[in-house]
Formats: C-alpha cells, structure tokens, sequence
C-alpha cells in the first residue's frame, strides 16, 4: 500500500471538527463573556422571552453592605442562580432581584473608626468642627454604597443573572419609607407595645441587641453560693422554732446583678428540705442536698423538716447587699432543680423568666445599669462603678457579711456579642417590641408554619422550637444609622399621639423624598400642630435591621410590578432560621396575617477538612477565597462544586475536592466536545433523521435520555442539584461515553458521510446535545452559553441569541419495537461481561485492541434472542471485528485473535481485506461507504 494510497483512504473519512475547544480555559475567557452577556442585557432577554408567564419568585435575603464576599456567599448565590435559571427552563418568568441589608452598627463601626464619632471632631481633622448626625448618616450611607458596589462585582462574576441595574437597598428612599409604612401597618394591627422590659444589651454596642445577634461561646464566670437571711421564721411552722440563723440559699454566675434582686423564687411543687449544719440553718430544694453539701463543704448535715415550695411564700428574707430592702419568696414554673439549690436569685430588670414572675408578684422593674455598664443611683451600692470591676467588690462584702458560703470559678456557655465577640447582660430599658401575645402572634406564626414546604424538613422543627420559645422581640436600637421608628410619644405619659397612624404615613412621604435624613433633621413641627409641639417629643431609636430585612415582603415584594407576594421561595444558610427567616415571618404575619414565603430552603456553612467553619479569624480560607477560585479553576468549575454538593448538610472544602469537581468538568466538556465536532456538517433543516427511521441503538439513546431528562427535572424540582449531577455525569460517563458514542464513532467515521447509517447518529447526538446543554445551564453557565454558540439551531427560534431564554428540549418520542429496552438492558449485561473479557485477553497479550478479538459467545435461553436480533450487527455492539453467537445453559465469552487482514480505514481485521482487486487495502464495507451508496445500518 502506497502512502498516496492511505491519504486517500484518510480523506474519504468523516473526521471530526468544532470551534469547542477541549481546554476550556476558563478563568481567562470567563470574564469576555460575562462583559458580552451584560452589554447584550441577557436578564432583559429573559424577561421579554417570559413575559406574560406564570411568575415564579425567589425572594433573595439581603447580604451585609460590608467587606468582601467569602465562599458561604457564593454558595448561597449561586444555589439561588440554579433556582432561577432552571424555573426559567420550565417556562416561568421568574425574576431576580438582588438586595443588601445597609443600616446597622457594623457600618456605623466602619465609618467611625474612619472618619469619627458624631459630637467629636472628624479624624482627618482634629481642631475640625465636631461630627453631626447628619453627616455620620451620609458617611454611612456613602460607605455602604461603596461595599455595594465591590460585592455587586463579585456576584456578578459569579454568572448570577438578575437585575443588578435596579436592586433593591435598604437605604433607598422609597424603600426606607416603606420599612417605615410596615411599621404603621403593625401598629393599626396591634402587635406594637412600649414597656420596660430586659433585653439583650451589648455595653460596646451600646444598644439592644436582636436574638439573631447573639452567639453563645464558652465564658468563666464567678459563681456563687448566697444565703438570704429569713426575717419572719415564725410565719413558718417548720422554721418557727428554730434558733440561730436560717438562709434561703441561692446560686448565680452573675454576682454583679444582686443589687437588682428584688425576690428570690421557689417551685411550688418542689420539696424542700430546712436542714441544720455546722455553719447555721438553711433551706434548699431537697434533691439537692448532697450537690450543696459537696460544695459548701459541710461536714454534717440534719434535716429538721421539709415543705413544699408553696409554703414558703410566707417567708420574706433580707438583701444581702442593700440594708433597707426585704425581699418576698415567691414561685415560679422557671425554677428547676437541674442544678444549684433549686432557689433563684430574681432580679426582674436582668432576666426574661425572672421579668415575667415579677409581673405575676408585682415586683418593681428597677434598672440599676446604665448603657455603658456603670451602676446608676438606683442600685443603692457601689454607684458609679462598672459592673464587672464591682463584682469582686460584690463577692468580698458578701463573705466579710457571712453571705457568702462558696465561690469558685466555672466555664459555661453564655451568650456574646456577634460583633464584637463580647459578653452580653440582660437590661431593662424603655423599648418597642413587637408582642408575641398581645394579638396572639405566636399562635398564629405556629398555625401557619406548617403550611410552608421546608426544605430540608427539619426546618420545620426548628423554627417551630424558637418560636415557642421567642420573647417580645425587641424592635428599638439606640443607633445613628437607621430607619426611624417614627413615633411622637408624649412628654409626660409616654402615650403615642393619638393620630399615630396617619403621622406614620406622613413621616414616610418625608423619608420616600429625603431618606432617613429628612426625619431626623426635620423639627417637629414640620409633623404636628403647635399645641401638640409643647406636648409630643419624636422618638430617637431606630429599627432593628432585622426589621429592615424582615420587612422587606412589604417593602419589595409589595412595591414592585415584576414580583409577587408572598414569594415562592426565600433561600438562606441554616442560622437564618434565628434571623431573616424568623423576622419575615413576625413581620408578615403581623401585616398580613400569613407567611411571606411558600418554601423555604435552608443550605450549610462551609467549612474545612476538619470540620471547622471557614472563617479568616481561623485562618482556614487561604486558597479558597472567591477570587483565588475564579482565578485557578474559573467560575463554572466553582459552580459545578456547589452543584455537586448536597446544600443540606455543611459543604467540605479542600483541594481534592476541587481537583474531583475539575475531573467530573472535563468529563462532561468532553462529552459535549465530541457531539458538537460530530454534528459540524449536520444540517437540520435536511439531515434530520424520522423518529421513526432511526436505526435501533440510536433510538435507544434518544429514549435514555428521555429518561434521564424526566430524572433531572424531578431533581431539579426537589433541589436535589448534587442529584442532578450524578444524573448529568453519569449520562455522559456511562450511558455516552462508556457505551453509545464508543459503538458509534465507526458509523460516525467510516459511513458514508450523508448516509442513513451516519445521519440517523448525528440526529440523536444532536438532539442530546440540545438536552444536554439545557440540563447543565442553570450550573455549568459559561460552558452551556459557549456550546450553544456552536451548536446549530434547530429553527430560528432557537437561533443565536442565548440559551438561557430556552425551555426544556423535547426529545423525539421514540418506538422500541424491534429491539426493546429489556433487549438493550440484556445487551449491555452482556457487552461488561465481554468486555472484561478483553481486558483479560489485552493483559495477556492475546490481542492488542478489541478490534483485534473475536468472540464467542455462548448465551442462554433469555439471553441469546436479544443478541440474536442484531445479527451481523453485533460485532458493531462489541466493538469487535467478529462475533460468532450460540445458545447454551449459562454465558461464556471467549476471546480470541481475529482471522483476516486490517483494513486501513475501518480497522476492522477480516478475511475479506483484498477481496476488491482495485482496493486491496480496504474491506468491502469500507469500499461501499467510500465509494458506492453506503452501507445499510439497522439495529446499531
């Protein structure tokens, strides 16, 4: 055979071509394209293809307008992107608007440390004017549009489509004046109450804090053993008679709040024992006589009697502290005998529990603390003095007293400043709260709760438990940088004007012209009447940012045309349940009287190979920041691993998973390589091949991936992405490239180039591509985009434009008449056993190549009509030169070398090579796809 031979034989090939490159290089190329999709306005494609559909909302929680993002935002952005993407694909407009929480103290903190604090000089300029509110608030606002800006980049770099143009802010005008109209609809509802009542107070915030934020770490704290001496013994039989002192015994891990104690608390149904020691005479609850006998290192202990706790309420004891103050024993369902001496300590000013027992005993609610921690004249001892230098002050005078029986040092969980990491008290202030009782607002939130599709379920559960155990929730901050809680309470009796509702509608047509600063500045008189100036005051707290995000149902969902209310779905990490989640739905249900959202989908933090959350305090984010990502793997690779990972649980991160992901990106880039470089010459509009004429094995394929095409969308529905990638992958792996495009690329190569053999494979590989690019669209955005700009379009609808404006692709319905599913799947069982075969027969040098083998197969009774149905075609199957087949009791696949010659085009070894005097090189098959009419194909 000449070399002028063999070129020849090469040209008549169908060879493979595609403007798709194997190496997708994506961290290079991605960002052109992301500056191609914004300047052609894709969203405003999407929107247009969609509208007039049925509306499909994902509402997104607003991020924090500071500091860059970190991997635990792109996680959840991109979650929400795949939402909104595959909804699109079933046809929904479903629309992205993208939000940021602004007001709040951690951009306060930012522009303090920066520029200074209101009432001193600015930083810049120290002999300067001192800093007024007014232009803290634009330092602030100035500051959070500029973290606004970083973090939109970033997101956008992500491939997440939305209207980025017009998101929605929290500072906005007309969004602030809406937070403030959502606070008057609550008010007309009656969920609004004022009272003095112990919050959550951070002494460097300087503010009440939300429960969403506090976090509990590990603190040492003193904790002691008090006796309170009882004053009236006579008024208790069991103690009538006894002589010497006797002490109602309590125990704290907050000395510094005995100068607000004003009871001391029983169980009514508890015993108690008065037992007689060494160092006097003491009541206890009786189980816990030997935990307190071990701590105060009691030698002896007698017990004279025991009475229920209810009896005790006859018994009054004095202060420890305070020498003029009696304090009552009273009972209360909050005491337990878990640990301690089944006594409590009850200052109603430091302690919700210890709050609301006083109510029942009409205990006085006095604040001794002042917001920066220092006693105020109402504590009566150490005035003046921080709380936390006082305590050792607190614990000495109580031993030199004989107060004290024991003191020793514990670590325990106590709640903390999520900003500043610092402990937290309990205080009681003037506040507005938003009841959980007054219109039965609890009973409510947990009737419709139920009604909500959690996801995952046991979110469910959990908000439930924190609702039924929630407080008030404490509306009022004592910030700058805020929405007003725009009340006009009056001088005298604290009562709100009685035009409250209209005034709030009048203060939010100021703010919708002039922001939160046109409250603030304004006078007062610019809102009421002459005489109501000498008697109203305005309010100077501000909202809570939860308010402001929680809102946020009224204030957007509510105000813009292109969403609905409630949204179909709100997408937050798993502490939201404490936080937005929470707020949405006090907030909706105080307006509306129904939940905000019809799902709710809960994902996982991030965290390292050890467990540990990623965070840069740790230290364990190097590598695996955002950009770092973008800039080694490229976006969609990053996509790709959050798709694959299940959301529900936290989501590991290392290399090696990254390296995984990158191995399952290539796979699936291969495979959409090879289907487009075999469809390059494949014209649609003639080649396409009937349904009904397509040779057996391709219409297999087609009704596989019918199959599969009805699993992905299932998983898609459910949210189960990390399914929908199996599915994907395993499509490609298996079903493609282990099995059909293996079999195939003869037809695809040596056929004759517009025959019905190679035509009929180009028509399902090219309807698969179409599936298959819409399968990965909502994840793998970049990489669907780019193939289907090679990709020919089967009408002009489907032309260049993009692919996120498509539907799902509508496979051909297929017939599996002549050789049915049940066939194939016996076919395949068969074709592994062969194939391990080979390989066996490779190792041993018995043939080089599977098309070097010829097999015998011997097939069993159910068996053998599957294989025997593909005749001669079996070979084709088994990517074999020859295959013989019989009919025995069990299968047996024996290999051996093939007999003949190989034909330099088709490869295949047979005795025929030679038998055309022209080409002696070539087998006729081959001479009839490169020279005559094609050969004839019909199962594969």
């Amino acid at each position: 055979m000449t070399e002028q031979a063999q070129t020849d034989y090469k040209n008549t090939l169908n060879l493979a071509d595609t403007a798709f490159p194997m190496r997708g290089d994506l961290a290079k190329r991605e960002p052109a394209w992301l500056a191609k999709w914004h300047a052609d306005d894709v969203y405003g494609q999407i929107r247009k293809a969609r509208g007039g559909r049925e509306k499909y909302v994902l509402h997104d929680g607003p991020p924090y307008a500071n500091g860059q993002i970190h991997l635990g935002h792109v996680v959840n952005k991109v979650l929400k992107d795949i939402i909104v993407k595959y909804k699109t694909l079933d046809g929904y407009d479903a629309p992205y608007i993208p939000g940021w929480d602004c007001h709040g103290l951690p951009i306060e903190q930012k522009v303090e440390n920066e520029f200074g604090k209101v009432g001193q000089p600015p930083k810049a300029n120290k002999n300067g004017e001192p800093i007024t509110a007014t232009q803290f608030r634009k330092a602030c606002r100035d500051y959070a549009l500029s973290q606004i800006e970083l973090q939109k980049a970033d997101f956008k770099r992500l491939g997440v489509l939305g209207d980025w143009d017009n998101p929605y802010l929290t500072m906005n005008f007309k969004t602030e004046a809406d937070i403030v109209r959502t606070l008057g609809k609550i008010y007309d509802n009656g969920h609004i109450v004022r009272g003095m009542k112990p919050v959550n107070w951070c002494l460097d915030c300087g503010s009440a804090l939300a429960e969403a934020e506090v976090e509990y770490e590990n603190r040492t704290s003193d904790a002691i053993y008090v006796g309170f001496d009882i004053v009236n013994r006579g008024d208790l039989g069991a103690t009538a008679n006894l002589t010497g002192n006797l002490q109602a015994v309590i125990w704290t891990t907050t000395p510094w709040t005995l100068p607000a104690n004003q009871a001391v608390s029983a169980n009514a149904e508890f015993d108690y024992a008065i037992v007689k020691t060494e160092k006097g005479h003491f009541i206890i609850a009786e189980s816990l006589k030997d935990d307190f006998t071990k701590n105060v290192n009691l030698e002896s202990v007698e017990v004279i009697a025991t009475v229920k706790g209810s009896e005790l309420t006859t018994l009054n004891a004095q202060h420890p502290l305070i020498s003029n103050r009696q304090v009552p024993i009273i009972t209360g369902e909050h005491v337990t005998a878990d640990s301690g001496t089944g006594l409590v300590h009850t200052a109603p000013a430091h302690g919700v529990d210890d709050y609301n027992v006083g109510k029942l005993y009409n205990l006085p609610t006095e604040n001794p603390v002042g917001g920066n921690g220092m006693y105020l004249e109402t504590a009566r001892v150490f005035v003046g003095e921080h709380i936390y230098k006082a305590q050792p002050k607190i614990i000495e005078t109580l031993l030199n007293s004989g107060h004290l029986l024991d003191h020793k040092k514990i670590s325990h969980s106590y709640p903390h400043c999520w900003r500043h990491k610092t402990p937290i008290i309990f205080r009681a202030t003037p506040q507005w709260f938003i009841s959980m009782e007054e219109q039965g607002l609890r009973e409510q939130a947990l009737r419709d709760i139920p009604k909500v599709t959690w996801t995952p379920a046991w979110g469910q559960n959990r908000i439930e438990s924190m609702m039924n155990g929630r407080p008030d929730w404490c509306i009022s901050r004592q910030r700058t940088w805020g929405v007003p809680i725009a009340f006009f309470m009056h001088k005298d009796s604290g009562e709100l004007h009685p035009n409250t509702s209209a005034l709030i509608e009048k203060v939010a047509g100021v703010i919708e012209q002039g922001g939160i600063e046109a409250w603030f500045d304004a006078p007062i008189s610019d809102f009421l009447d002459e005489s109501d100036c000498q008697n109203y005051v305005k309010s100077t707290d501000t909202l809570d940012v939860w308010f402001d995000s929680g809102s946020t149902n009224f204030a957007v969902l509510g105000s813009r045309s292109e969403l609905t209310n409630p949204a179909d779905l709100y997408l937050e990490g798993s502490d939201q349940h404490r936080g937005w989640f929470q707020s949405s739905l006090l907030v909706a249900e105080s307006v509306y009287g129904r939940p905000p959202y019809k799902q709710v989908l809960t994902h996982g933090f991030t965290v390292d190979a050890k467990g540990y959350k990623l965070s840069k305090s740790k230290g364990n984010t190097k590598g695996f920041e955002p950009a770092e990502l973008a800039q080694k793997y490229g976006i969609d690779i990053v996509r790709l691993w959050v798709g694959s990972s299940d959301y529900r649980y936290e989501m590991a991160v290392s290399k090696e998973g990254f390296d995984r992901v990158s191995d399952m990106y290539r796979r699936i880039r291969n495979t959409i390589r090879f289907l487009l470089a075999n469809t390059d010459d494949f014209d649609p509009s003639k080649d396409l091949v009937p349904a009904g004429e397509l040779v057996s094995l391709d219409k297999y394929i087609l009704h596989k991936a019918t199959q599969v095409q009805n699993d992905i969308r299932t998983a898609y529905t459910a949210m189960d992405f990390h399914q929908v990638c199996q599915l994907v992958t395993g499509f490609c792996g298996a079903d493609l490239g282990g099995f059909y495009l293996d079999i195939i690329k003869d037809r695809q190569y040596t056929s004759k180039a517009d025959g019905h053999a190679r035509r009929s494979a180009q028509t399902a590989i090219y309807h698969i591509a179409h599936a298959l690019l819409r399968w990965i669209a909502p994840i793998l955005s970049f990489t669907a985009q780019e193939a289907w700009e090679v990709l020919k379009p089967l009408n002009k609808e489907q032309g260049d434009g993009y692919i996120f404006t498509q539907e799902w692709y509508d496979l051909p319905k297929v017939a599996l008449t002549d050789i049915t599913d049940t066939d194939w799947q016996a076919i395949l069982a068969v074709k592994e056993v062969a194939n391990k075969a080979m390989d066996d027969a490779r190792t041993d040098k018995v043939i080089n190549s599977s098309l070097s083998a010829q097999l015998d197969i011997v097939a069993d009774s159910t068996t053998y009509p599957a294989l025997a149905k593909l005749g001669d075609e079996l070979k084709f199957v088994f990517i074999t030169s020859s295959v013989s087949l019989n009919q025995g009791d069990t299968l047996s696949v024996k290999v051996a070398p093939a007999t003949g010659e190989k034909c330099v085009r088709c490869w295949h070894i047979l005795p025929s090579v030679g038998s055309v005097a022209e080409h002696q090189d070539i087998c006729p098959r081959c001479m009839e796809n490169a020279f005559g009419a094609g050969e004839v194909r019909k199962f594969a």
